[in-house]
């Protein structure tokens, strides 16, 4: 574990900023605390001695009042910056986290979504008392105490050597007390991760689990976590308060050695007052850096340990996207040559081979998890196949790879229903539209009439009609206020609006009675009419029997020992059936 990790500095600017100024106020500090304690020795020995009077000292006592004012500052500079840079470098991993995270694909979030998800709310909080409490000792570590050290060399070498000799103790204490300490603070993260993940998926099976009656079982195993979660913080407290314990011993026996024998040489003349009390003021200031970066090690153990499972995340590896423009898919096909994608132990779908044509309703069919909403993935670009490849080729035979198009200029061709629809807080007609939330019109401005006429082919019309704002009315997170059919629907009104060439649609028809499932496929038909393509996963007969073309999607076994990169084994073409020949 590093105390300062070098990849901090390369993912997160607000940190190089921070450290650059924590620095410079580090060396401020060094040079104030040396100036304090001179001025306050000049000060008070000569009215000890007798030697002076209140108005000779008044310079210097108004230069000390300086410096204390000039160090206060200092540390007031240093303490907001920290907590400023805290919240920056916390907020700017979560952005790179967010996006490294979505350009790693669906497959990567569904392994790792819920740890990521706990890391990035919780997890990234302990980087705060990092920011704030250590790293500024770590830094005053390594400007105060040399520059104290050189002071006490020069003034006085009996003390310097006394020092010298006792100082490596502090460093050679916090090596063996660290070494527990990060054990564990991985723990504790590790406990927090696994909390948190089935958190989320007791949270988000709940409905289902209260519905068998199944809820108990979870409830305790959460419970179970929650209390491994607290022991392993406590643990961690402990180890954190016995290394305070044990470097403030180290750090007061050092100081009371180099007091006595100060007192010892004043006791018998062989130092003057002067240079003794800077020598006496100067030594605790040598050792405070370094016992303070002992004391708030745990803090580093924790923020590191948060920070390495961010780089952890960071540093897996994206594909590059593609830099081409897409061809226009009102024209061209997609070929899929034999792909395969590796699942937990099979291979879904296993050597798909089938040709979308422009202009036609493709039906996806199978298995439950034979791999259509893998196909789907596929198709859409997320997801590259382990084993073939996804072609599109131009009607003057021109063929690209999917993976060699640019996923911006893609994307913006495809309408994507999925079966579970994106709907984010704001009004239905913000939904519909795409818009930002709160930018659509908010008073009786006209709704576009290709929003109207893909309202009334869906059925959406009935639920509007049914709702006081119509199109204004407001839904929450997810639709909240919207059943889940009503929520289908929307999806697919906005999909309807859409002049996307393609239109991919996960199971349109579920969650809907036999008549709004009707109104579906009336506008299935007119996506078709209207010379745009159609992909639906299916599992409903109706609309398999609307499709013209339908796809079976199966599996295979796959081998431990199989590779993903392996060559493909004969005979897995999936059957292609033309709307005659069903």
């Amino acid at each position: 574990m590093k105390p300062l990790d070098p990849r901090l500095m390369r993912y997160a600017a607000a940190a190089r900023r921070y450290i650059a100024t924590t620095a410079v106020t580090g060396a401020l500090t060094a040079l104030l605390v040396v100036a304090q304690a001179w001025l306050i020795s000049r000060a008070i020995s000569p009215v000890i001695t007798g030697n002076a009077t209140l108005a000779t000292v008044t310079p210097t006592i108004a230069a000390l009042a300086g410096v204390v004012t000039a160090r206060a500052l200092v540390l007031y500079v240093q303490e907001s910056r920290a907590h400023r840079a805290a919240t920056d470098v916390t907020v700017d991993l979560r952005r790179q986290v967010l996006r490294h995270a979505a350009a790693l694909g669906p497959r990567w979030r569904a392994v790792h979504g819920a740890d990521t998800a706990t890391l990035l709310t919780r997890g990234l909080d302990d980087l705060e008392p990092y920011f704030t409490r250590y790293l500024p000792q770590l830094l005053l570590a390594a400007t105060v105490t040399p520059a104290t050290g050189l002071v006490l060399l020069a003034q006085d070498l009996p003390s310097a050597i006394a020092v010298a000799c006792t100082i490596p103790l502090i460093p050679v204490f916090m090596i063996l007390i660290g070494r527990l300490t990060q054990t564990h603070s991985e723990a504790r993260l590790h406990t927090m991760e696994r909390l948190g993940s089935q958190l989320l998926d007791l949270l988000a099976g709940l409905p289902t689990l209260k519905a068998l009656g199944r809820q108990a079982g979870p409830a305790r195993r959460v419970r179970e976590l929650g209390r491994a979660y607290n022991a392993t913080t406590m643990s961690t407290l402990r180890v954190a308060f016995l290394s305070g314990a044990v470097l403030e011993f180290i750090t007061t026996l050092s100081v009371a050695i180099v007091a006595v024998e100060v007192g010892f040489r004043l006791l018998y003349g062989r130092m003057d007052l002067a240079t003794g009390l800077l020598v006496i003021m100067i030594t605790p200031e040598v050792y405070q850096p370094l016992r303070q970066v002992g004391f708030h090690f745990h803090a580093s153990a924790n923020g590191v340990a948060a920070a390495d499972a961010v780089f952890t995340v960071l540093e897996q590896h994206v594909p590059v996207p593609g830099t081409r423009p897409a061809p226009d898919l009102r024209t061209a096909r997609i070929e899929f040559e034999r792909v395969s994608v590796a699942a937990r132990g099979a291979w879904a779908p296993a050597g798909l081979t089938t040709t979308i044509r422009p202009g036609r309703v493709v039906a996806l069919t199978g298995a439950s998890g034979a791999g259509k909403s893998t196909t789907a993935q596929l198709l859409l670009g997320l997801l590259p196949p382990d084993r073939g490849r996804v072609r599109v080729v131009a009607p003057d035979g021109a063929a690209m790879d999917l993976a060699d198009i640019s996923p911006a200029s893609w994307w913006e061709q495809i309408a994507w229903v999925p079966q579970r629809p994106v709907i984010v807080p704001g009004t239905l007609l913000d939904n519909a539209l795409g818009s930002e939330p709160g930018t659509s019109p908010a008073g009786p401005a006209p709704v576009p009439p290709p929003l109207e006429a893909a309202a009334t082919a869906t059925g959406f019309d009935e639920v509007l009609a049914a709702l006081p704002d119509g199109w204004r009315t407001r839904v929450g997170q997810g639709g909240v206020g919207l059943s889940v059919g009503q929520r289908q629907r929307l999806a697919l009104t906005r999909a309807l609006a859409d002049d996307a060439p393609l239109g991919l649609l996960d199971e349109p028809t579920a969650h809907l009675d036999a008549g709004s499932q009707a109104r579906v496929l009336d506008a299935v038909c007119a996506l078709r009419d209207a010379g745009r393509t159609v992909v639906v996963i299916a599992h409903r007969a109706a609309l398999v029997a609307l499709a013209d073309d339908v796809v079976e999607v199966v599996s295979r076994p796959r081998p431990e020992a199989e590779p993903p990169g392996a060559s493909p084994a004969a005979g897995m073409d999936e059957l292609v059936f033309s709307g005659g020949d069903r």
